[in-house]
């Protein structure tokens, strides 16, 4: 028997009421969450106004800097803002730039602090302290991503996205070429070499990807992206073991021969001639 539309749609009514219901009381949470956030934020700042007001540029400046030390992050942000609201020109706003940056990444505040480098790197490009801008923006790039984890047990930034990674390496290679003498420079010139074996065995870990499926063309694609977008890297020694096994499945036997020949040059004690490769971690060697 066919069930009238008008009871179907009664029906269906009654079914789906307490999901829409449920629905409407998670969105009505979330909304009074934000609202009541906003609000807090507000409060904070309107508070920080009213306590700082008749300060000198210097007294906000070293309140700021006590509570950075204190680890009160976000007390120091929120003076470093007033600082530079009421004291726009002069070098404690330009230092409250950079510290800023400093406390929103110790607060995981990854954007806030990369826009502050950014910020400072274009207003002061000449700067004492441009080197530290840029140092420190590598920094933020370099731990995105990897959370509480990453702090803890150093994970390997090669199976993550390459975009950081490579964000990371463009800030302390230009600090590196912009600053030579700089106090960082022998830091970031390490991070870079770190940053490099990265960026190859993620192409490395895509090229293995691609061979245990059976795409072996893709495979040798990535594989000689590694070794020719960044040669002399730890990447380089899988890379061209894939190539050779991805050969052998075509049936490519003298590119596969001439990419031995190559590998036993390179690396002549190389697991992967015998079968038996060293899974050591590459990034433990850092």
């Amino acid at each position: 028997m066919k069930v009238p539309m008008l009871l179907q749609m009664s029906l269906l009514s009654n079914v789906y009421r307490p999901a829409v219901a449920t629905l409407t009381t998670t969105f009505k949470a979330l909304a009074l969450a934000l609202v009541f956030t906003l609000a807090l934020t507000g409060c904070k700042s309107v508070t920080v106004q009213s306590e700082t007001a008749g300060w000198s540029a210097e007294r906000i400046y070293q309140t700021a800097r006590d509570a950075m030390n204190d680890g009160n992050y976000a007390r120091a942000i929120q003076l470093y803002e007033n600082l530079e609201a009421r004291y726009p020109y002069g070098r404690y706003a330009q230092q409250a730039i950079l510290e800023s940056a400093y406390a929103n990444y110790r607060s995981s505040e990854t954007q806030a602090a990369i826009a502050q480098c950014d910020r400072f790197i274009r207003m002061y490009p000449n700067h004492p302290s441009a080197d530290y801008a840029y140092y420190l923006k590598g920094l933020v790039y370099f731990r995105e991503d990897q959370g509480l984890l990453g702090y803890l047990y150093e994970l390997d930034l090669s199976e993550r996205d390459p975009r950081s990674t490579r964000e990371s390496f463009d800030a302390f290679k230009a600090l590196v070429e912009k600053f030579p003498d700089s106090r960082y420079a022998e830091d970031s010139t390490t991070r870079m070499v770190y940053l490099s074996n990265a960026m190859g065995m993620y192409e490395v870990h895509t090229a293995r990807y691609y061979f245990n499926r059976g795409a072996y063309l893709s495979a040798i694609n990535r594989a000689q992206a590694a070794l020719v977008n960044f040669p002399r890297t730890s990447s380089n020694e899988e890379a061209l073991s894939l190539m050779i096994r991805s050969y052998e499945k075509l049936g490519m036997t003298d590119l596969a021969n001439d990419t031995r020949r190559v590998l036993e040059a390179s690396y002549p004690d190389s697991g992967w001639l015998t079968g038996n490769p060293n899974k050591k971690p590459w990034w433990k060697l850092w």
